[in-house]
């Protein structure tokens, strides 16, 4: 009768335990997730700063910047696809949608309103930044962008997508190292 108890006990112990185990997986996977997560934006982070300071130097070569970032970046997350990006302005102070007068007061750029073009492309831009690192104290904005894969299907079952999209972007100014070539500022009413 003892025995039977004692059978009786172990099997309510393995029912429990098959109960919370798939609950405790989830749990974990999902903690590790987002462990991993975090471990691959605080690398990814790193390896922008020390990019925006290596950029800064005279004749850096930024291809060779962008490879430093990817390697760092894919020694941690494997297949990532790592997307890095530079806009370059004459100062801080033009990172900013470009100047309007707005005629008809609905807070954006119409077709015919007047607008101050910064950057000498000859349209209104809510983002004036050129393409590319800039010349002597031009001011950079550099980005880099990673998509990867989660770890574990889990963040499936509460409604997040598999693939992980992490950013993560810098500001710098360049020296001054040669002459700063600035675009005329004109009014133009396109």
């Amino acid at each position: 009768m003892i025995r039977r108890l004692g059978q009786c006990h172990r099997a309510a112990t393995l029912i429990e335990f098959a109960i919370l185990l798939p609950v405790l997986a989830a749990l974990l996977m999902g903690l590790m997730d987002i462990a991993y997560q975090a471990y691959i934006q605080a690398v990814l982070e790193g390896a922008v700063q020390k990019a925006g300071r290596d950029s800064t130097i005279e004749a850096a070569d930024t291809s060779t910047i962008d490879g430093r970032v990817v390697t760092a970046v894919r020694r941690v997350a494997g297949n990532a696809t790592v997307s890095p990006s530079r806009l370059f302005y004459s100062s801080f102070g033009v990172i900013k949608p470009e100047d309007f007068t707005d005629a008809n007061g609905n807070g954006k750029h119409d077709p015919g309103e007047c607008f101050t073009d910064i950057n000498g492309n000859g349209l209104y831009d809510t983002d004036p930044g050129r393409a590319g690192q800039g010349g002597a104290s031009d001011v950079t904005i550099y980005k880099v962008t990673v998509t990867y894969t989660r770890l574990f299907p889990v963040a499936g079952l509460i409604g997040w997508s598999n693939q992980v999209v992490l950013s993560a972007s810098t500001r710098f100014k360049n020296q001054p190292f040669n002459v700063q070539s600035i675009p005329t500022s004109q009014v133009l009413c396109k």
